[in-house]
């Protein structure tokens, strides 16, 4: 497996897209559509955020900023940005703001290690989730994984890309992988509860503010019962594909759980973050597409899952 704390460079990320929020009800109107406050978001910030339907499953998630004070960007999986741009723009109703996709416009970098920081000076936020202008563009600080610093950064197309190592696709990856934070996908849309893939526990949903659709389910996952499933680190010797199903040894019939992000590896292996159900970890064991499958290794969360949830 790569090393992470080695992993130096760039690269452009292709497999994401940027959907720009203007106007002076920009903020609110979000608000209104996200698990995330947006109307207390102040610029030189960022936030995770998700976008459910009306039963509470994710049809998209976010890294979202603030540009000025009228404008809001919403980092998404490139594949779900069209039709979730579609989506939002059926309720902007009267609220002036206007949503449009600013992906060739700003293109969005991924930048990881201590060649990165260097690279960035003194415009490097070090504070998770924090934002800085660099030149005309914006760079977020993400969360290290493994001793390695990571930041996303979204330029004018017409500026030079940053001056670094390329960084490998499948590097960065397995980064986003190992940092526990999901990104929703095409082959995931509406097939988890914010919480089944840990989005509460890292930021994404802010239980105090107003309704937003499927609120209900949410806050209900979040406050009634036990919840039954989470998402943790898996390690395989074969490869992983996202939208994979997972199953328990001691169950072929069903699946125990589904692949929400994965990346390969040097070897021929691959890493992912998989939905589990929190039953499926106590004897047996899990494999990939079958219950004779592949061999699923866990690994390690970079944070703590509550202590009655696996």
């Amino acid at each position: 497996m790569t090393a992470t704390t080695a992993l130096q460079g760039a690269l452009r990320l292709t497999d994401w897209g940027l959907i720009r929020a203007q106007g002076p009800d920009a903020a609110s109107f979000l608000h209104g559509q996200l698990t995330q406050d947006t109307n207390s978001l102040r610029e030189g910030t960022a936030r995770l955020a998700g976008y459910c339907s009306a039963k509470g499953r994710l049809m998209a998630s976010f890294i979202v900023w603030r540009g000025d004070a009228d404008t809001l960007y919403l980092a998404c999986s490139a594949d779900l940005l069209a039709p979730t741009l579609k989506r939002l723009s059926m309720f902007v109703l009267r609220a002036k703001c206007k949503l449009s996709d600013a992906s060739a416009d700003l293109p969005l970098y991924g930048l990881a290690g201590t060649e990165a920081a260097a690279w960035l000076g003194d415009a490097a936020p070090t504070t998770l989730w924090a934002s800085a202008n660099l030149g005309t563009g914006q760079v977020i600080r993400l969360p290290d994984v493994d001793g390695t610093p990571r930041w996303l950064l979204a330029q004018p197309a017409e500026v030079p890309a940053p001056t670094l190592p390329a960084l490998a696709a499948n590097d960065w990856a397995a980064l986003e992988v190992r940092s526990g934070v999901v990104r929703i996908t095409a082959a995931t849309v509406e097939q988890f509860v914010p919480q089944m893939v840990n989005l509460e526990l890292v930021g994404g949903v802010n239980f105090q503010k107003g309704c937003y659709p499927g609120q209900e389910i949410v806050a209900r996952s979040q406050y009634r019962g036990t919840l039954k499933r989470r998402s943790l680190v898996f390690h395989s010797a074969a490869p992983l594909a996202i939208g994979q199903e997972v199953f328990h040894s001691d169950d072929p019939a069903q699946p125990a759980g589904l692949v929400a992000l994965a990346a390969s590896r040097p070897d021929g292996g691959s890493s992912a973050l998989v939905e589990i159900k929190l039953s499926a970890l106590d004897g047996g064991s899990l494999h990939a597409g079958a219950a004779d499958g592949p061999l699923l290794q866990r690994g390690n969360l970079p944070y703590p899952i509550p202590a009655d949830q696996g």
